[in-house]
C-alpha cells in the first residue's frame, strides 16, 4: 500500500485566520499548497504534460522590436531616490499574437560594468506569483517599497551590483502579463510556462541585441524548482536544432526550491520536529503512517484507507502545533496591520513583514503603472490561474542539467515551508559524490552561511534567512550570487 499525502499544509489559512495576510508572502504559500492540495482532485495536474513540448526543430514566433527597447526605458519610478546610476526598462512583449498574449518585464542594468556582466532572469514561483512584485520590489531588484506605498528607497546589496537582471512575470494571468484568450488563465500549467518563456527570451533578445552572446543565468525560488530547470532543458534541447537565437545558458541557481512533492513535505516535517515546532509524538505518527513517495502521486490514495486516515491525523496535529508563526521565517515577526506607520524610512538590513501590503499599495497607483509602460489593471502578488500540468518531480531534469550547466541549490534556513532538509533529501537522491567537504563560508566578516560541493551541483545555505533569501539576508544573498555567477565556492573566513 503505497500513501501519499501532502496536502495539509492547504488548511494554514483556516488553522491561523488571517495567515495569508500576516505573511507578506502568504499568496505565494496559498498557491503551492493549492497545487499539492489538487494532487488528491478527482482532476490533478496531469504529469507528463509539460514535457510533451512543441517540435523543437519548429521555429518559435519571433515579431519585430524595432524601437521597442527606446520605448521601453523608464525615465524614473514614482518616489524613485535621488541618484540612480543605472538604466532599467519595462514592458511586454508578446509570445503569441493570435490570443494576443503577451508578458511582462521589468529589467535592470548594473551601475558598473553593465556592458560585460552576465544577464540573470530571475522567476519567482507560486505557481502563478509575480517575479517582479516579490522577486523585484521585496527582494533582489535596487528598490524596496517605503510603508507610505508611495515612495522608494535603494536597496543597496541589489543582484544588479553584479549582473543584468530581467524579471519576468510568467505564465499570463500572472501581475501585468495578460491575455486576450480567457483560457490561457484557466489551462495553463508548467507546459506552458516554460514554452511562453523560451519565446519571450527570444523576443526580449531582439529587442536588447546587445545581450544576444551574453551568458544566461536562470534563477528563481520555490515553484521555480519546476520553472527554471525545466526552462533550462528546453533552451538546451532547442539550442541543438533551431536555426534561431542560440541562447547563451551556462547555469541555474534555485533558491528553496519545490523539486519534489514527496521529498519536500517530508523534509517540511522533519523540519518542524528538529526545530521545536512538532512534538515527538505528532513526529512519530507522521513517520509511521505517512509515505512520501513521489511515484505517481496521482494514483489510488482511495486504496489508503484507515492509513491515510492516521498519516492525515498526524500531519494536521503537526499543522496546528505549529503555532501562528511566518512559515517562510520562523524566527520572523508577522505582520502587525494596526503597527504599519506610513512613511519613507525603510532600511534593507531591517526585516519587513509587511512589505508585500506596502508593494500592492504602490504597483496600483496609476502613476507607477504608466511608469512601466503597464496596461490599468488591479495588480496583485499572485494571479488566479488554474494549474492543469504540474510533475511530482523535477529531478530529472536536474540529473540532466548538472552534467552540461552550472546547477546551485540554495536554502534560507529559517525557512519552514520548504526547508533545507527537503533541500538535502533532493540532493541526496542524485547520488552524486562529494568533491569539496561541507565548510562555513563568509560575509561581511561573519558565517554567511555553509557550501558543500557535489560533482555537478553545489549546495549552499544562507545562514539567518528565510524562503525568499534576498529580503531576509540581503548582503548574504549578494555575496552568494556574486560567487555563483563566478563559477567559485562562497568566500571562506577572511584572513
Amino acid at each position: 500500500m503505497r500513501v501519499v499525502v501532502i496536502w495539509l499544509l492547504l488548511l494554514l489559512p483556516n488553522y491561523f485566520p488571517g495567515f495569508s495576510i500576516l505573511s507578506c508572502m502568504g499568496d505565494q504559500i496559498d498557491n503551492l499548497n493549492r497545487l499539492i492540495a489538487s494532487r488528491r482532485s478527482s482532476n490533478p495536474p496531469r504529469s507528463e504534460l509539460w514535457a510533451m513540448l512543441d517540435d523543437h526543430n519548429s521555429p518559435v514566433y519571433v515579431g519585430s522590436q524595432k524601437g521597442l527597447m527606446q520605448a521601453d526605458k523608464i525615465d524614473k519610478l514614482p518616489g524613485q531616490p535621488e541618484g540612480v546610476d543605472f538604466d532599467q526598462y519595462a514592458g511586454y512583449v508578446t509570445v503569441d499574437p493570435a490570443a494576443d498574449r503577451a508578458l511582462f518585464y521589468y529589467f535592470v542594468e548594473s551601475p558598473v560594468n553593465s556592458l560585460n556582466n552576465p544577464l540573470v532572469l530571475w522567476l519567482n514561483g507560486g505557481p502563478g506569483c509575480s517575479s517582479f512584485g516579490y522577486g523585484a520590489m521585496q527582494e533582489l531588484g535596487p528598490f524596496r517599497v517605503n510603508s507610505d506605498g508611495k515612495t522608494l528607497y535603494r536597496n543597496e546589496y541589489a543582484w544588479n551590483n553584479v549582473a543584468n537582471v530581467l524579471f519576468l512575470e510568467s505564465p499570463a494571468g500572472v501581475g501585468f502579463s495578460y491575455s486576450k484568450n480567457s483560457s490561457d488563465y484557466t489551462d495553463v500549467g508548467d507546459k506552458r510556462t516554460a514554452e511562453d518563456s523560451y519565446v519571450f527570451l527570444l523576443n526580449w533578445l531582439e529587442r536588447f541585441p546587445q545581450y544576444k552572446t551574453r551568458d544566461l543565468f536562470i534563477t528563481g525560488e520555490s515553484y521555480a524548482g519546476h520553472y527554471v530547470p525545466q526552462l533550462a532543458s528546453y533552451i538546451l534541447s532547442r539550442n541543438k536544432s533551431t536555426n534561431q537565437t542560440v541562447i547563451n545558458l551556462k547555469g541555474i541557481a534555485i533558491g528553496n526550491a519545490w523539486i519534489d512533492d514527496g521529498i519536500c513535505t517530508k523534509g517540511l516535517f522533519d523540519y518542524l520536529w528538529t526545530h521545536a515546532l512538532n512534538s515527538d509524538e505528532t513526529n512519530e505518527g507522521i513517520n509511521k503512517y505517512c509515505d512520501f513517495s513521489s511515484e505517481d502521486l496521482a494514483t489510488k490514495l482511495a486504496d489508503a484507507g484507515s492509513t491515510m486516515d492516521q498519516c492525515d491525523k498526524y500531519q494536521s496535529r503537526g499543522v496546528t502545533e505549529m503555532g501562528d508563526i511566518d512559515l517562510y521565517g520562523i524566527y520572523s515577526p508577522i505582520c502587525n496591520l494596526t503597527a504599519i506607520k506610513p512613511g519613507s524610512d525603510g532600511n534593507v538590513l531591517n526585516f519587513d513583514p509587511c512589505s508585500g501590503i506596502h508593494v500592492t499599495s504602490y504597483l496600483n497607483l496609476a502613476k507607477v503603472q504608466a511608469s512601466l509602460h503597464a496596461k490599468a489593471t488591479k495588480w496583485s502578488g499572485c494571479g488566479d490561474v488554474g494549474w492543469t500540468d504540474s510533475p511530482s518531480s523535477t529531478l530529472p531534469q536536474i540529473r540532466d542539467l548538472v552534467k552540461v550547466i552550472r546547477v546551485w541549490i540554495y536554502s534560507g534556513d529559517t525557512d519552514g515551508r520548504v526547508p533545507v532538509t527537503s533541500s538535502r533529501y533532493a540532493i541526496k537522491t542524485l547520488q552524486l559524490p562529494v568533491e569539496t567537504a561541507w565548510q562555513p563560508w563568509y560575509s561581511e566578516s561573519e558565517v554567511g552561511g555553509y557550501v558543500v560541493g557535489y560533482k555537478g551541483v553545489i549546495f549552499a545555505t544562507v545562514r539567518g534567512a528565510g524562503h525568499t533569501v534576498p529580503s531576509y539576508q540581503p548582503a548574504r544573498s549578494l555575496t552568494m550570487i556574486t560567487s555563483f555567477l563566478q563559477g567559485k565556492l562562497p568566500p571562506g573566513p577572511p584572513s
